[in-house]
């Protein structure tokens, strides 16, 4: 069985999707649609930057959306392949699980242009830059990562962000809180802490305001049921009720990615084989939580081309 992956936030870079753009017109047309859906040549920005524009993440969670999708869309499009032929279920970190559920049919690209529009823009908005911060603790596991946060929080918020994989946990809450963390974390089990170059807190209990913000926007959405099971974040399992779905999506604003679960939910589920999308992110993680699984990153066309020939 075979699962694609969907990056999330971190994954962009100035260039990307460039020279994709450039080789097929599947991407060009996808790229064409989101810069039409958000009145803004976004992929011009991709292209060329500047970089500090394209790291807001008003901008960075439309562009990686966008750039997976024309990496997806190349694939089945040029390869003449059908998606619930190619993979049997999929999955996205963060934002990426809006560019599953796009894959999906659950979302189509301009509606899902829009809403992580809205979603960074909220995300950005909630909380004050300076305020807030995250940073990842290396070499700890879930258990290792509760407890600093908890020592490290003294009334503020210390939350767990995302449990990427089992040596690998971000935390995300008040500054000061993920600072006393980061100064605790070696002599509580972790390997290393570093502050992540991010511009709020994300998923944790301070984005509240921009998960009202998503509740509002989905509530006017419509979500058809995906064509294959979607895992969702916050439960680490699938669900294809729409109404579900939306309501998990407000939830994962400010819930814990169970990235790790995921995996090894899909592998227990029987995935032997993961590919991911549009990134280069996933694949070591799914490596650490799945050693036995067979991982693939396809970003270029001569990976898509060289896969589209092995799976069809």
């Amino acid at each position: 069985m075979r699962a694609f992956l969907f990056p999330g936030q971190g994954s962009q870079a100035v260039g990307m999707g460039a020279a994709l753009s450039d080789a097929s017109r599947a991407a060009r047309d996808v790229f064409e649609t989101v810069d039409e859906a958000l009145g803004q040549n976004l992929s011009r920005l991709m292209r060329d930057g500047p970089e500090d524009e394209l790291k807001l993440t008003e901008n960075a969670q439309p562009a990686i959306m966008a750039n997976a999708i024309a990496v997806f869309e190349t694939l089945v499009r040029d390869g003449k392949l059908n998606f619930t032929n190619i993979a049997h279920m999929a999955a996205g970190h963060s934002l990426g699980e809006y560019s599953a559920l796009c894959a999906a049919g659950s979302l189509d690209l301009s509606t899902c242009t829009k809403l992580l529009r809205t979603r960074g823009t909220a995300m950005q908005q909630a909380v004050p830059v300076g305020i807030g911060a995250m940073a990842a603790l290396l070499g700890a596991d879930l258990d290792t990562a509760r407890r600093i946060a908890a020592a490290a929080a003294e009334g503020e918020v210390c939350e767990i962000a995302n449990d990427n994989d089992p040596s690998q946990v971000v935390i995300s809450g008040h500054l000061g809180a993920i600072t006393r963390a980061i100064a605790i974390a070696k002599e509580m089990g972790a390997k290393r802490a570093i502050q992540l170059p991010v511009s709020a807190p994300f998923h944790c209990s301070l984005m509240k305001p921009a998960a009202e913000a998503m509740a509002e926007a989905l509530a006017r959405t419509v979500i058809v049921r995906p064509a294959l099971p979607i895992y969702a974040n916050v439960t680490a399992a699938p669900d294809s009720d729409p109404d579900v779905i939306r309501a998990q999506l407000v939830e994962q604003v400010t819930g814990m990615v169970r990235w790790r679960e995921t995996i090894a939910n899909m592998a227990a589920a029987g995935v032997e084989e993961f590919v991911e999308l549009g990134g280069k992110v996933l694949g070591p993680m799914v490596k650490r939580i799945a050693p036995d699984a067979r991982v693939t990153s396809i970003v270029t066309i001569d990976e898509i081309e060289a896969l589209a020939k092995e799976i069809a």
